[in-house]
């Protein structure tokens, strides 16, 4: 076997490794999809009871006639629309990096959604794993503020070192993602980055939990090395 099928195969196993790891939490991006759904089903039809009631107590005043009825059904038609519109607003990378700390949480998972469709197989039960872990944090942001050291760290990672690991990779023509590449595999790279950011996390969760604030600026200052080659993933 050539050095490059061994480092191919050392990738693969990495990624099959890692994907089955966090397998258990691909419920949580199901989850997430069937609660925006019934959200939209619900906007819709309190959208079309309002329309019936209306035009009800309008048809108590005066008879609708041919031309209102024509103009209820088009409102219903319209209500149907409800169902495909989303429920939240699309986040892009420079409204990430202007989120308010207790919010940024929330949007970057939102963003994360928004780039499932562009990343591998693999990567996609990591993306729910870190949604349950930016989950869990979120609360603890809403008393942290925003000078705190631990709070330039934890914006850092969410806005900076997880999006640049994402749009480095994304720049890679398709067709390369799985080729070796300065003596890494961007698929695995991606997976282990990831799975990485995802630990860190979890990392900050606990330390916040504790209150060792300075614990988590100094553990997190590494990153800004790791994650350096994040940006250069695409270069």
């Amino acid at each position: 076997m050539s050095e490059v099928d061994d480092l191919i195969a050392r990738s693969n196993a990495l990624i099959a490794r890692t994907s089955e790891r966090y397998l258990s939490t691909s419920a949580r991006g199901r989850a997430h999809k069937r609660q925006d759904l019934m959200a939209r089903l619900k906007r819709m039809i309190i959208a079309a009871v309002l329309v019936v009631v209306g035009a009800a107590v309008f048809g108590f005043v005066q008879p609708l006639g041919s031309t209102g009825l024509l103009i209820v059904m088009g409102l219903l038609l319209a209500c149907v629309l409800f169902a495909f519109v989303p429920t939240q607003g699309s986040v892009t990378l420079a409204k990430l990096g202007e989120t308010d700390l207790k919010a940024l949480p929330l949007k970057t998972e939102m963003w994360l959604e928004s780039q499932r469709k562009a990343l591998p197989a693999p990567a996609i039960p990591i993306l729910d794993a870190i949604s349950n872990r930016l989950e869990t944090l979120a609360p603890q942001l809403a008393t942290l503020s925003p000078q705190e050291p631990a709070a330039l760290e934890v914006r850092r990672l969410l806005s900076d070192h997880l999006p640049e690991l994402v749009t480095g990779y994304q720049s890679i023509p398709a067709p390369l993602r799985g080729q070796p590449r300065n003596g890494r595999v961007p698929d695995a790279q991606l997976v282990e980055g990831l799975s990485v950011i995802e630990q860190e996390i979890a990392t900050m969760t606990e330390q916040l939990a504790s209150g060792d604030l300075d614990k988590l600026a100094a553990h997190n200052r590494y990153l800004e090395i790791k994650y350096q080659e994040a940006k250069e993933l695409g270069g």
